[in-house]
């Protein structure tokens, strides 16, 4: 799943010499968390509503409203932005974007082209949404968590068996850490199509393979 395809595009800007208060409404009236600041086109920086936070004076401040907001509106953008923040490319996968922000402890990135001009914002939400719309589990899907050999050939054989019993693959997923040695446990999703017996189906999967678990998931709770 490419970036592109599930990032915001419609993203509001600033330039560095907008004011602090003026980013803190733009970013409190379009509910975001974050501005991509730029120049020319061009991202420069990026400022969050963390930074708005740290850079204003503490509530215990001596100060009246009226003195607060003076200096919000005094201190601009460009005294509490992020600088040549950290990127992404539209055509870097989802995947890439989710463990960027696992890693570096960050909920969104901004996307350029090569030019450097912002295309877009990929946020947890966004890859959230790719992964929920890429298992199928929205539409109806069965799914069976098997562990396999972690030979070649073995989920091809699992596939078979699906498509012999007039199932449709949505979606095959793989993860090695939590199965046993020389095994892999796979989880895939399945849609009935007119004629599968998914009773037959699960007996003829159990008895070929080792089923941990299959079922639906009921999204209603």
């Amino acid at each position: 799943m490419l970036i592109q395809d599930w990032m915001a595009k419609d993203v509001l800007t600033v330039d560095e010499n907008t004011s602090l208060m003026r980013a803190t409404r733009i970013m409190k009236e379009n509910a975001i968390r974050r501005l991509p600041v730029v120049a020319h086109g061009k991202l420069i920086g990026i400022v969050t509503d963390r930074d708005v936070k740290d850079a204003s004076p503490s509530k215990t401040t001596s100060l009246d409203v009226h003195e607060l907001y003076y200096i919000l509106s005094e201190m601009k953008v460009k005294e509490v932005m992020t600088a040549d923040p950290m990127t992404l490319n539209g055509f870097d996968s989802l995947e890439k974007a989710a463990v960027v922000m696992l890693e570096k402890k960050i909920s969104g990135l901004p996307v350029v082209n090569g030019d450097g001009h912002i295309e877009g914002l990929v946020s947890e939400t966004d890859v959230l949404r790719g992964f929920i719309h890429s298992t199928g589990i929205k539409d109806g899907a069965i799914q069976y968590v098997l562990d396999l050999k972690d030979v070649p050939g073995s989920v091809t054989n699992v596939v078979q068996t699906l498509r012999d019993h007039h199932a449709r693959v949505i979606s095959v997923l793989t993860s090695f850490e939590d199965a046993a040695a020389g095994y892999k446990r796979v989880a895939i999703r399945i849609i009935a199509e007119d004629g599968c017996d998914c009773e037959n189906l699960t007996n003829e999967l159990k008895k070929k393979f080792t089923v941990v678990y299959h079922g639906m998931d009921e999204l209603e709770d």
